[in-house]
């Protein structure tokens, strides 16, 4: 009987579906049917310093559509009582007490031995910082007319959080409001190079043939030429009469056609491997036009690629730019951009001085390694590879 008990095994009776081992989890679910989209997001949010430095960028071209409103004062007022003025310091306490944010009276004394200006505090004399306030006018957008600001220095007081330059300028204001050029020329810039890039390398990666030999005939010869001499050339090139808004597209037209030529020898490269793929043989074999095939089978391929060509040629293009016009043969005044503000610090003795002139430099160093940081997020969450 123990026996018989012991060999005794025992059977659901539940209804039988055959169905049940290709279940999948709501979980399961999600991540198969996401879309290419999704899984970059989800693997881009894993990415903590690629994302703080998206948000950074965000921020940041943000900005320059509410410039006027962010910056202290208007982009030409002088203060011409404070030339060369230093950075100004911003208060909490005074004698102990919390009183938020202040600055005290600023005064200067001439020092006839160096004839240079002593500017210090007068802790007598407080000024709570106003916000949200009226300030110097403006026009936003070129719209309408309005004086509003962020912050603003109370009646009787000035506010210089960066100093002044040699005409008594805000450094702060000038700043941001030469963000709204040096940010803008790399995305303009992006959109040009990319055209091109794209569709010459990826015809010649695609056909072959006589086109690929003089794409890159074309790519050597333009490479072959020192990047720095040949931008230089071509901005003097630019006739002096033009109009500041004609140089600036001018400078952004010549950033752009000389650095296409790296983002077209990498699709180039993509194509060739990719063109034999049996997924591009099938689409060849159902009809599929060339321009087709390029653009819904093969571009999104090398995806990760020209995301790393975007985020590492928009900063090379910010570059090209402060360097032309830090060297004066950019943009020039009346534009303000980094690299005009950086043009008054070319003398090593005013920036021994007055270093505060050299602070232009900082949004440049802080722009680049953001885009270079966001880059590597963007090229891991686009890699199929990587998933």
């Amino acid at each position: 009987m123990k026996a018989h008990q012991s060999s005794e095994h025992f059977v659901s009776d539940k209804p039988f579906d055959p169905y049940s081992i290709e279940k999948i989890t709501p979980e399961q679910e999600r991540l198969y049917f996401a879309s290419q989209w999704r899984l970059m997001w989800w693997a881009f949010k894993r990415h903590r310093l690629a994302l703080f430095c998206g948000v950074l960028l965000v921020l940041m071209y943000l900005s320059i559509l509410i410039a006027e409103f962010l910056a202290p004062y208007a982009l030409k007022t002088r203060h011409t009582d404070y030339i060369y003025s230093p950075p100004q310091p911003i208060h909490l306490f005074h004698d102990g007490e919390f009183i938020g944010p202040f600055v005290y009276g600023w005064d200067y004394e001439l020092d006839m031995d160096r004839l240079l200006r002593n500017y210090s505090e007068d802790s007598d004399r407080v000024y709570p910082l106003s916000f949200f306030c009226h300030g110097d006018p403006y026009e936003f957008w070129g719209i309408w007319k309005t004086d509003r600001h962020l912050v603003c220095a109370p009646e009787g007081s000035v506010l210089f959080v960066l100093g002044t330059d040699r005409l008594g300028r805000d450094m702060l204001s000038r700043i941001i409001y030469g963000a709204r050029i040096s940010l803008t020329i790399g995305l303009l810039g992006i959109m040009v190079s990319f055209v091109l890039g794209i569709t010459l390398g990826g015809f010649a990666g695609y056909y072959g043939g006589w086109i690929d030999s003089t794409v890159q005939r074309i790519t050597e010869v333009i490479r072959s030429f020192p990047e720095l001499p040949l931008w230089m050339a071509l901005s003097a090139i630019l006739p002096v009469t033009w109009s500041p808004l004609w140089v600036f597209f001018g400078i952004t037209l010549i950033l752009a056609l000389l650095d296409w030529t790296g983002l077209a020898r990498a699709v180039r490269s993509k194509l060739l491997a990719l063109r034999e793929e049996d997924y591009c043989m099938a689409a060849e074999l159902m009809g599929a036009p060339p321009t087709r095939i390029i653009r819904r089978h093969l571009l999104p391929g090398i995806l990760s690629h020209l995301i790393a060509s975007a985020t590492l040629s928009i900063p090379a293009m910010i570059l090209g730019e402060t360097a032309l016009s830090f060297l004066g043969l950019g943009l020039r005044p009346p534009i303000t951009s980094w690299g005009v503000l950086l043009n008054e610090a070319q003398n090593i003795n005013v920036v021994a001085i007055y270093p505060w002139l050299m602070l232009p430099v900082i949004p440049v160093i802080i722009i680049i390694l953001a885009f270079n940081f966001f880059g590597d997020g963007l090229r891991d969450a686009a890699d199929p590879y990587k998933h």
